[in-house]
């Protein structure tokens, strides 16, 4: 008697084994080429200007330096803080300036984090309501500055259903507006 473990292997396990084989050099090879070539970066990440708030709050940069910035620090794509140019939401010739900017240092804007608006998913009709139409400029904003999404907070009160209610009206609300322009409208994720 054999004390040993049987390991026949099949026909069909050894084309199993080199199916497997044959997918998994199939998949790596984009991956080790971009590991190997060093001009590649293995992935692309976007800076968000938060990361620089102590920097712009004390005036050491401007947010219209941000892209430039950012570019220095080999980012190629930016992610903008609305409390940064807040009073200029609608000033068509500053998000000019700030289209120029961003194409001279060759930087994509995708989104503008947007804060102090006014909570979407308040209680009171009247302020949430209040809420979506605040907004609406940055809306504007991000189409014009050709970012592909609006970041916000969906603050809310009462019980986990009742906030869940009200959030989902503000939010709806928003995404409505904004979705003739080609906005996304994406919550935080904190906060």
């Amino acid at each position: 008697m054999n004390d040993h473990p049987s390991y026949e292997i099949t026909r069909r396990d050894s084309l199993k084994a080199l199916g497997a084989i044959g997918v998994g050099a199939v998949l790596a090879s984009p991956l080790l080429a971009a590991m190997n070539n060093a001009d590649t970066p293995l992935f692309r990440i976007s800076l968000a200007q938060w990361s620089l708030h102590k920097l712009l709050f004390a005036n050491e940069i401007d947010n219209l330096d941000f892209a430039s910035e950012a570019r220095s620090m080999g980012f190629d794509a930016i992610e903008y803080v609305n409390a940064f140019f807040k009073d200029k939401a609608e000033d068509k010739s500053y998000l000019r300036q700030m289209n120029a900017r961003a194409s001279d240092s060759g930087v994509t804007q995708l989104l503008i984090m947007c804060d102090g608006e006014g909570a979407l998913g308040d209680a009171d009709e009247k302020a949430r309501t209040q809420s979506v139409e605040n907004h609406k400029k940055w809306v504007h904003a991000a189409k014009t500055l050709g970012c592909h999404s609006i970041r916000v907070n969906a603050a809310s009160s009462g019980s986990y259903e009742e906030q869940q209610k009200l959030a989902a009206d503000g939010l709806r609300r928003l995404t409505e507006f904004a979705e003739p322009y080609g906005i996304n409208v994406i919550v935080e994720n904190h906060g």
